[in-house]
């Protein structure tokens, strides 16, 4: 049988919060969930965002809902953004000008007119001709026109959790994502990498953008242009797989294979299809798949903005006819909308195979029913959408029916839309998604994005809906698109369910989730994510009742180590796992020879053992 890559452990963090055990999730639906539900949320939000005093305070409580999901930004002052103007010195023809300048100052290249005499040993005299013409820059600032942003929970600061040494953003919340997931498992790291050997393990991520921040290349790049120098760490740091490569090195101490796949706003569910494939191949038993992005930067804003891509304030506040922007319904999917609202955030997922999820008594949390991709063809403009979308969607509910069946499509499955915000997606998504549901036979497919309430995190967008859907698998509640209060005209729906109201369903009626991702560049992507129901039904048919009920029994045990480590984050905070240093190899620690690569520390070699992959297997 091929492999079923199974989901045993996810994690992150966003505008919601943290991502493992679902409390994200229940922050955007909070108004639908009854309060032992509600009451884990408010202690975990206050634990993260420093909120003193008892959790259930009504003032409190208020608080933690103002400073979650799309609000200001505050990342940077918006009211007083730094820049410089370019000007020019123009000195009168009727006298020289004297300035005084230090060491540092004085340009490698004295301007034309200018004399330079030393005063001392680090300050200088110049005397600027007169009628000398001089281009120089002035400090300033400006106001931000768009100040909306879906920020993490105020208060929280990664870099203060573990050592992070300038780290940029983007790959501090990787660090904090991959960590959540992998302490999300209830199992021990190390017990579980002596399973699977070194080899055993993948781990796909990435960020599309990479790191844009003054730690990262933004940094490297303006330097020259403020006065100040590169960093040795800028552009290394910088990489957009370093969302891979540092959970590689500093969390699960990776040796298989990892990639920093990228797909612009499709990032994760590209990472996800490589994960579940890797498993399928059966060459690995366990996969990460993540991305990890931290755009709200003042340049980056100011950049969209120009391009039309977000919405600025003076937008948002003519969309509702008032003088001021209603900067928490920012982001409207699929209603009279201007644009996406930028959001940083990271999103991790762990899959097993099937086999070794049973061995183990694994957390089963659903599992991947396959993950398509296509591009768009020839275009017209690299930023414009194409038809590619609607093989991706076609190919997911093809093998959702494959699965689960023409029923389980039609009337057990929900679909989380890439719904970002903008006029042109709201028309062309919305399409693509009504016809999908027309040709297929579903009457009213329930619609969600979750954009609405954390904003377009970009490389972790379609982590952000995918482990949404497995919140509605725990809770029985779709998201609705709580900011919007009607559907724009324009949008197709027929056959779709759009709603602000918050969807109650019965968990165990929805075979399927379609998890839906339109990138930039026409980079495609649609996934199945298949309920635990399904999920036991199917490893019930493959292995047989005995081994699910002896799965059943083991899983006891880890599912109360996964609980405790998520009451002690409720409690205490994250305490990430960050490895700097420690288990690193030299090459006086590997043993080679011409069978196998064993590494010190591993119970386990890595074979060299091969077959001639070219040939049938009865030819020699």
């Amino acid at each position: 049988m091929t492999p079923f890559p199974v989901i045993v452990g996810f994690g992150g963090i966003n505008a919601a919060g943290r991502v493992s055990f679902h409390h994200a999730y229940r922050r955007t639906v909070i108004q639908a969930l009854d309060e032992p539900d509600v009451s884990p949320v408010f202690k975990g939000l206050a634990t993260l965002m420093g909120v003193q005093g008892d959790s259930s305070d009504r003032g409190h409580r208020q608080f933690m809902l103002e400073n979650t999901l799309i609000r200001k930004i505050d990342a940077f002052d918006v009211a007083s953004v730094g820049c410089h103007r370019s000007a020019t010195l123009v000195v009168p023809k009727d006298a020289d000008l004297t300035i005084h300048l230090s060491a540092r100052q004085l340009p490698d290249r004295v301007p034309d007119g200018w004399n330079v005499h030393p005063e001392s040993r680090n300050r200088y005299r110049v005397t600027i001709k007169a009628g000398t013409t001089t281009k120089f820059m002035l400090p300033d600032s400006t106001v931000s026109k768009a100040t909306a942003g879906g920020q993490i929970p105020k208060g929280f600061n990664p870099s203060m959790v573990y050592p992070s040494r300038s780290h940029p953003r983007g790959l501090e919340l990787a660090i904090i994502g991959a960590s959540d997931a992998v302490q999300s498992l209830g199992l021990d790291w190390q017990k579980l990498m002596d399973r699977v050997g070194p080899d055993g393990l993948a781990v796909f991520a990435g960020s599309a953008m990479g790191q844009v921040d003054q730690s990262s290349i933004a940094g490297a790049v303006m330097a020259p242009w403020i006065g100040k120098r590169p960093t040795s760490k800028q552009v290394a740091f910088s990489l957009s797989e370093m969302a891979a490569d540092f959970v590689n090195a500093y969390v699960v101490g990776n040796f298989g294979v990892t990639t920093g796949g990228i797909g612009a706003c499709a990032t994760f569910l590209y990472n996800l299809r490589l994960a579940a494939m890797e498993i399928q191949s059966g060459r690995r038993r366990i996969a990460i798949a993540g991305g990890s992005e931290a755009p709200i930067t003042p340049e980056l804003v100011e950049s969209y903005r120009t391009m039309g891509a977000i919405a600025d304030d003076a937008q948002l506040a003519a969309l509702d006819g008032a003088d001021v922007a209603d900067l928490r319904r920012a982001c409207r999917p699929f209603s009279e909308n201007a644009g996406f609202t930028v959001a940083e955030g990271s999103s991790y997922m762990v899959l097993m195979d099937d086999t070794l999820a049973l061995e183990l008594g694994a957390n089963m949390y659903g599992s991947i029913g396959g993950v398509f991709v296509n591009a768009d063809g020839y275009k017209k403009s690299i930023s414009g959408p194409g038809v590619g979308n609607y093989l991706t969607m076609g190919k997911a509910i093809g093998r959702a029916r494959a699965i689960v069946g023409e029923e389980g499509v039609r009337s057990r499955s929900f679909v989380h839309a890439h719904g970002t915000g903008t006029p042109q997606n709201r028309v062309t998504e919305s399409h693509i998604l009504n016809e999908i549901a027309k040709a297929f036979g579903i009457e009213r497919w329930p619609v969600a994005a979750v954009k609405a309430f954390l904003g377009h995190t970009m490389a972790a967008a379609s982590g952000d809906q995918a482990t949404s859907a497995l919140g509605t698998w725990r809770y029985g509640v779709i998201p609705g698109i709580a900011t919007i209060d009607h559907v724009a005209d324009d949008v197709y729906r027929s056959h779709l369910d759009i709603s602000p109201e918050h969807k109650h369903v019965d968990p165990c009626r929805m075979d399927t989730a379609i998890v839906n991702s339109k990138g930039f560049g026409g980079n495609n992507a649609s996934g199945v994510l298949l309920s635990p129901d399904v999920t036991e039904r199917l490893i019930k048919g493959r292995h047989g009742s005995s081994s699910l009920n002896r799965w059943r029994h083991s899983n006891e045990s880890i599912q109360a180590a996964a609980d405790q480590y998520d009451e002690k984050c409720v409690d205490s905070g994250f305490v990430p796992t960050y490895r700097f240093g420690v288990g690193v190899l030299s090459p006086e620690q590997v043993a080679v020879s011409d069978r196998a690569i064993a590494l010190e520390g591993h119970t386990q070699s890595v074979s060299l053992e091969s077959e001639n992959p070219f040939l049938p297997p009865d030819v020699t």
